[in-house]
């Protein structure tokens, strides 16, 4: 007996029909004919001997069953597969860590690299690493983890030995495993006179360190990440000598010299990588700053453009020379800010006349005198009682979007037709016009680093 054929149509069978004694009725399978009732057998027999050799068979029930579960799995598939295929994408958290640095990169392999953890216990310089329910930057990052739906740290990276970049470490290590550390070794001495604790907070560190494995990247490594290209260009005070493919040319925006870095120990030390995920591009040096910031970008653009580009130094004035933004042409500018540290007037300044630029995004509202800050829209954080994150995604054709965490809202940017400038160099940014971005009028409190801040405001 019979249902519907898998095409939906009525299948006809070449058969004898069955003698009035011979004959089972299904009750179910009948009920799928459209009739009332099954005949009797008397009048079965007699129609079968009127038909002889021919006859209507309708599947089973189960059958028509089956093909619609069948539909079902098929939609599953498509989900599964559209799921996957939305899977693959690069992912960054710029997480608030209070003008420290932690930065959360998912790769499309599921791969996770956190480029440093931000401060230990309550968040300052002084502080101690504690109970790690209780530490504030761990917690911050566990939550950008538990978000990206990640359970480890495949990959440590360490910038540099300072209490904002490594002190979360011995926290985040008993709330997660991390499996590789990376940096550039050791702390120097001096580093203690301008940044105190620094040493204590490095000995911290490398106590949990000698727990895992460990990499010391020399300058033009790669990070053994799958699916991603992250290349060191900076790190122990040097530079690339060697232009990246898409850089290359002078650069015609070049001082005769470099800014001095304010902290010129661990800073300039800072071990830096630029990162591309096909077309997309993305530079982080951490706290790079005077002659080996100069260095990337003159007198010859060795970084090329990239698509976005945390500002050195949480924005710190010694990261405010138009060279470096004019050899990076990013269309984003990220700064990892808080209220008081980073987020200088100066670099506020020079990025309004960055040819190409998109947009700004902070981590907060600056309130330095003289900061002009570009939209809320683009601000996660427009005070100190909140700790939203900012939040990436991109895909290889070089497209990507980002999300204020505050808001909830993503801003798509499409695919660059050009990387930017030709090997001929970048030209003048400051004869280019303004970009979109627009900025708001500078707000009272707080003091720049170019202004007096204290040390603890611009490490």
């Amino acid at each position: 007996m019979g249902g519907f054929a898998d095409n939906g149509e009525v299948e006809v069978i070449d058969q004898p029909v069955v003698g009035p004694h011979e004959r089972q009725v299904d009750l179910d399978a009948f009920a799928h004919t459209g009739r009332t009732a099954p005949p009797n057998d008397n009048l079965a027999g007699r129609l079968g001997i009127l038909l002889n050799t021919k006859a209507v068979k309708l599947k089973r029930y189960r059958s028509a069953v089956k093909q619609t579960l069948a539909y079902f799995v098929a939609v599953g598939a498509l989900a599964a597969i559209a799921h996957v295929r939305a899977a693959k994408t690069l992912d960054i958290y710029f997480i608030d860590v209070e003008g420290g640095q932690s930065t959360l990169l998912v790769t499309p392999a599921g791969q996770t690299l956190l480029i440093d953890a931000g401060f230990p216990g309550s968040g300052t310089f002084q502080s101690k690493p504690a109970d790690p329910l209780d530490a504030r930057d761990a917690a911050r990052i566990v939550a950008a983890a538990r978000d990206a739906r990640v359970t480890k740290i495949d990959y440590l990276f360490i910038t540099h030995f300072h209490a904002d970049h490594d002190g979360g470490v011995v926290e985040l290590a008993q709330l997660m495993p991390i499996r590789t550390f990376v940096d550039h070794g050791s702390v120097v001495p001096e580093a203690e006179l301008t940044v105190p604790g620094t040493q204590d907070a490095f000995s911290a560190y490398a106590a949990v360190r000698a727990k895992g494995r460990h990499i010391e990247p020399k300058l033009g490594d790669r990070l053994p990440l799958k699916g991603v290209d992250a290349i060191v260009v900076s790190t122990e005070g040097s530079t690339i000598v060697k232009p990246l493919a898409g850089a290359g040319g002078r650069n015609p925006v070049c001082a005769p010299w470099a800014s001095a870095a304010q902290e010129p120990h661990e800073n300039p030390r800072s071990t830096g990588i630029r990162l591309q995920f096909g077309k997309f591009r993305f530079l982080d040096v951490g706290d790079l700053s005077g002659r080996p910031l100069f260095a990337l970008a003159c007198p010859n653009n060795l970084v090329g453009p990239v698509d976005v580009y945390l500002v050195a130094h949480h924005g710190g004035v010694d990261a405010a020379d138009p060279a470096t933004f004019a050899t990076f042409h990013p269309r984003v500018a990220v700064l990892n800010n808080s209220p008081v540290k980073g987020g200088a007037p100066e670099v506020f300044a020079s990025l309004r006349h960055v040819h190409g630029l998109e947009d700004v995004w902070q981590l907060h509202r600056s309130t330095n005198p003289g900061a002009e800050n570009f939209e809320d829209e683009r601000i996660a954080n427009l005070d100190e009682r909140t700790a939203y994150w900012i939040k990436l995604s991109a895909t290889d054709d070089g497209s990507f979007r980002v999300m204020n965490g505050r808001t909830g809202i993503w801003k798509s940017y499409h695919v660059r037709a050009t990387h930017g400038p030709s090997s001929e160099g970048p030209r003048d940014p400051w004869r280019w016009s303004r970009p979109r971005c627009r900025g708001r009028a500078p707000e009272a409190g707080g003091r720049s680093a170019a202004e007096g801040a204290p040390w603890s405001s611009w490490r």
